[in-house]
């Protein structure tokens, strides 16, 4: 096989895909997918996360997930970007949502009041709309600094409920309010990744029809244990929700 490829002028390298490297929060490192990375601890690294299943189905001549449960911008900064060089060809993330404090606007629309939920989630669009942008641009930078000729894909977050259906749990109110947030948050990370050049793979299409309260969805809801698969993609989530996006612009 070597020599037939030799023969022809392809390397196996040539033939596989780009080294790729996948970074970012707990909707990169696949919370909620189950298929878990035992040597991953609480990063919670899943193999049935999105970044796995696109090195499954390319073949990239090298591979490093350091995507990590809980990060924020600073931790894809200072513990993410070791794998980055001039060679790699393809960089995946999700970053931002724990920025803007995800965990604690669900558990605040979860357990508190209507105007409880509204009033988090205002102050954390006030956050990404002036405080978010800046922390992106700082991952961005790093990123295009290590790795300058890899073809960076920003992934977004799904909206969380489908509305104007009947649904057990929160409230009409609490639903709206969430999805407006993730609608904020995809929009302020759109526009800072164009702005640094990079792809954006807005996955709310994929997800839509499949939020929570649809009867179809590709997302867990309230999780008792483990908690922290609560409002995360499940494993369906990440092959029909987010690989497709990702294989739209890679």
């Amino acid at each position: 096989m070597g020599a037939a490829l030799a023969l022809v002028g392809v390397s196996p390298a040539h033939a596989a895909g780009p080294a790729y490297v996948a970074l970012g929060d707990s909707y990169s490192a696949g919370n909620g997918a189950g298929n878990y990375d035992s040597a991953s601890g609480d990063c919670h690294r899943s193999f049935s996360a999105y970044p796995y299943l696109w090195k499954n189905a390319h073949a990239p001549s090298s591979f490093a997930d350091t995507a990590c449960s809980g990060a924020v911008t600073s931790d894809v900064l200072n513990n993410q970007l070791g794998p980055l060089n001039s060679s790699t060809g393809l960089v995946t993330l999700t970053i931002g949502g724990n920025d803007a404090g995800f965990s604690d606007v669900m558990t605040t629309c979860v357990t508190g009041s209507d105007s409880d939920c509204v009033n988090r989630v205002n102050t954390a669009e006030n956050f990404v709309r002036n405080t978010l942008p800046g922390r992106l641009d700082a991952v961005y930078n790093a990123i295009h600094a290590k790795a300058p000729s890899a073809h960076v894909v920003v992934l977004g977050y799904p909206d969380m409920y489908t509305l104007n259906t009947f649904c057990i749990g929160l409230s009409a109110t609490k639903h709206a309010k969430i999805d407006e947030a993730a609608d904020v948050l995809d929009t302020t990370t759109a526009a800072r990744a164009a702005a640094h050049g990079f792809s954006f793979g807005d996955v709310r299409s994929t997800f839509k029809g499949h939020e929570l309260c649809s009867g179809d969805a590709y997302l867990h809801s309230l999780v008792i244990s483990p908690s922290w698969e609560s409002y995360h993609p499940t494993a369906t989530g990440h092959s029909n929700g987010y690989l497709p996006v990702l294989n739209a612009n890679d």
